[in-house]
């Protein structure tokens, strides 16, 4: 009975151990999918704490190769089950890699719920792992039960911090955690010796002061715990209604490329080529449901589907969504977050109904990292995809690759058209991102707005209007050029017919439709996308943008301002006419190009020359002085810079600093002279140097070769070098006149070789930056 008692109290401290691991990894559970990270990293715990437990006989230092051993093989075991799980393609050494690479960043940058794949798993593994190895170690070798809790506590804060403010705050496992901890210290695995109480061969009295002592001590500590309760607890309990730090806002998410960024400008590219394959698509549509209608109130044709209409087993998929406009460029602005299978649920509109859209997809000669689908996906397999939940915009962080196929399942909301009449459309900073309308706006686009939504009170209306507007009085054009900048929408709507405007690519009506509407106070964005037929390939010719607006309660309606096959847009001017209140310019000819992203010119009324500015001639002699004097003023500058730097060579300093500077004056002269010497020649190398420049310059030139000395060798730069050599290898035994010999051949010389160079360089030689640039390094 003895023996079984205490192999039970031997087995508490490790049961503790794998215990508190254990809730760790039940902690980091909750913002996984399933149960599968939970269960691997519970087997972590236990199969770490059972090795130390199974290995406590052999030396301290062979237990952690065994333990890593025996971890690497759960571990491989534990990414081969994720793989399957998440019926990812690959051998497992390719899986492995990519875990062990990835591992952090997309556990860090996974979207909650976390699929456990591969890359999320391993991170969690392996760390339970070393935390049971860590605290068995010290707990049961060492018989520190506290101190080996540390590890386990350390794995139980960072699985609190990555959950962070994504689920439930984790109060029962937290208190669960206590008790196991408590449960561990209340029974170590030491038991008391056979002696049985050491205290029990002590004299009465001593016994009685040690125990009285013991139980001081206890009260000291007891009451020192309760103080520390009491001064904490309030401060810890006001944070429990604090929103905890969510740790994914530190790590950057998967970036895209302009092209990803701002996939409108593609659609010009695939319109010149419309029989380029992108795609081949295979789409599966559950049964509709009874009352399910198309939004739009245009009737929908073969070439025209109206807005909302899929085309009976076709889809429109979406490429992305472009919820933000600066006047500039349309972008998606998305922040995408690594997924799993399953995406994240949004609770469709209360007015909506739902229908299942299931395809099947093989990427042809689409490139980017752009992932197409039906709107709203719901699970993709085939392929390693992040998602922005706020736009539904899907990528595939490694970039689409000809063959790659994919699996999508969404969920196709449908509104109610026959509420969209009396819908309003919400407004406040929850929409405020698609209502914002950038700086710039051209004067004409208002009054446009302003006159569509004149007589057009209820926000579906307006809406209507300005398709109407935009289908009736404009053409596609499948060679329009790229741009839906506002100089290039202004073109658009209002540039003349025989000069390039009133035509444009889906790229400018739906850009176009989204602008006026949010100058009417509708909250717009811009989708890029495809037409998709039931089965087979979708051609660069059903690529396509149109506009959404957002109504309350119907969530996002698509509407269609392409205007249809065969019909002749009528005159803009007809039905526009913009009355400005000032006289209007007179007319300049049209343009008969599309004009570049700048503001629209307006012109402004001439005035009588001298009154109202300053005249050209005056104003080209003013800015020609003025860069005279400035560039005067830099040559005179340098002059002054170059003039005191031979100053500070030949004057300051002693004498062997003087002789140095002189030297430099000679070697920075045949710098400028187009004969630089290299810092590896010796003094009397570079004398000889000097001497076959100053020949060579004289050879080229009709100045007469009589030096200043009256010499027709040249100045003695060969003395020069012979002065330099006793400074460097006699230091201090220079002269004050040998410095100033040093100085009179040093000037003789560079004041020659000037003399013969050409007039025009002799000008730029006292001005030249050169020698200021190297007058910080050490002279020969």
């Amino acid at each position: 009975m003895t023996g079984a008692v205490r192999v039970l109290r031997a087995a508490i401290v490790p049961l503790a151990l794998i215990g508190l691991a254990a809730l760790a990894g039940v902690v980091l559970g909750r913002v996984y999918t399933g149960d599968l990270l939970t269960w691997l990293v519970i087997g972590a715990a236990a199969g770490s704490v059972l090795v130390s437990v199974a290995a406590r006989r052999l030396p301290s230092w062979l237990v952690a190769p065994v333990s890593v051993a025996a971890m690497a093989g759960w571990t491989l075991w534990s990414l081969r089950l994720a793989a399957a799980h998440a019926e990812l393609p690959g051998g497992l050494l390719e899986i492995t890699t990519d875990a062990a690479r990835n591992g952090i960043p997309r556990l860090l940058t996974a979207m909650i719920p976390v699929e456990p794949t591969p890359d999320t798993v391993l991170v969690p593994v392996v760390a339970a792992w070393l935390t049971g190895l860590a605290g068995a170690e010290v707990a049961l070798r060492a018989g520190r039960v506290l101190l080996g809790y540390l590890p386990a506590a350390g794995l139980y804060a960072a699985a609190l911090y990555v959950v962070g403010p994504n689920a439930a705050p984790a109060v029962g496992a937290t208190l669960a955690f206590v008790t196991v901890a408590a449960v561990g210290l209340a029974a170590p695995a030491r038991t008391t010796p056979p002696g049985g109480d050491p205290a029990a061969e002590l004299a009465p009295r001593v016994r009685a002061a040690v125990r009285l002592r013991l139980a001081t001590s206890a009260a000291l500590g007891v009451a020192l715990v309760v103080g520390l309760v009491a001064l904490l607890g309030p401060v810890v309990a006001d944070q429990v209604d604090g929103r905890p730090v969510d740790p994914r806002r530190y790590v950057e998410p998967p970036q895209v490329q302009t092209l990803d960024e701002n996939p409108l400008i593609r659609i010009s590219g695939w319109a010149l080529h419309p029989e380029q394959k992108l795609l081949d698509v295979s789409t599966e549509r559950a049964a509709a449901q009874a009352g399910e209608t198309a939004p739009s109130a245009e009737p929908a044709t073969e070439d025209r589907p109206a807005a909302n209409d899929t085309g009976g087993a076709g889809a429109r998929m979406r490429l992305a969504v472009l919820s933000d406009y600066d006047g500039v460029t349309w972008r998606v602005g998305a922040t995408y977050r690594n997924a799993g299978r399953i995406l994240p649920a949004a609770t469709p509109p209360r007015d909506s109904t739902v229908r299942t859209v299931r395809q099947q997809v093989t990427v042809a000669d689409l490139s980017g990292r752009l992932l197409p689908a039906v709107a709203t996906p719901r699970e993709v397999s085939g392929a390693r995809v992040a998602y922005d939940q706020a736009s539904g915009t899907l990528i595939r962080p490694e970039g689409l690759t000809p063959g790659l196929r994919y699996a999508v399942t969404s969920a196709e909301e449908h509104p109610d058209s026959n509420l969209l009449a009396t819908a309003n459309v919400p407004a406040g900073e929850d929409v405020a991102r698609v209502l914002r309308v950038a700086d710039g706006v051209p004067d004409p686009m208002r009054r446009l707005a302003a006159q569509l939504a004149e007589e057009n009170g209820a926000p579906y209306a307006r809406a209507l209007a300005i398709e109407q507007f935009l289908s009736e009085h404009y053409r596609v054009v499948a060679d329009a050029p790229s741009g839906h900048a506002y100089p290039n929408l202004g073109f658009f709507l209002f540039g003349p017919r025989n000069g390039g405007g009133q035509e444009g690519t889906s790229e400018q009506f739906a850009a176009a439709f989204a602008v006026l509407g949010r100058l009417s106070g509708l909250p717009t964005r811009v989708v890029v996308g495809f037409r998709a037929r039931g089965q087979g390939p979708v051609l660069a010719g059903d690529a396509f943008a149109w506009p959404e607006v957002l109504f309350d309660g119907l969530g996002w309606v698509s509407f269609d301002p392409l205007p249809r096959p065969n019909e002749e847009p009528r005159p803009v001017e007809e039905d526009f006419r913009p009355t400005p209140e000032d006289p209007p310019p007179s007319e300049a000819p049209a343009p008969t190009v599309e004009p570049s992203a700048s503001p629209e010119p307006v012109a402004a009324p001439a005035g009588p020359p001298g009154r109202d500015g300053v005249s050209t001639p005056v104003l080209v002699a003013v800015g020609s002085g003025g860069l005279l004097l400035l560039v005067g003023a830099l040559l005179l500058t340098l002059l002054a810079m170059r003039r005191s730097l031979t100053r500070a060579r030949l004057v300051r300093g002693d004498p062997g600093q003087r002789i140095a500077g002189a030297w430099r004056e000679v070697t920075d002269a045949l710098r400028l002279a187009g004969r630089p010497v290299g810092d590896d020649l010796a003094a009397t190398e570079v004398a000889g140097h000097a001497h076959r420049a100053l020949a060579d310059a004289r050879a080229g030139t009709t100045a007469d070769s009589t030096t200043a000395d009256g010499t027709t060798d040249g100045p003695a730069v060969d003395d020069l070098a012979a002065l330099l050599n006793q400074v460097g290898f006699a230091p201090g035994a220079a002269t004050p006149d040998q410095a100033a010999r040093a100085a009179e051949v040093a000037m003789a010389y560079v004041n020659t070789l000037r003399s013969a160079r050409p007039w025009w360089r002799r000008l730029l030689w006292s001005v030249h930056p050169t020698p200021l640039r190297r007058a910080r390094r050490s002279p020969r």
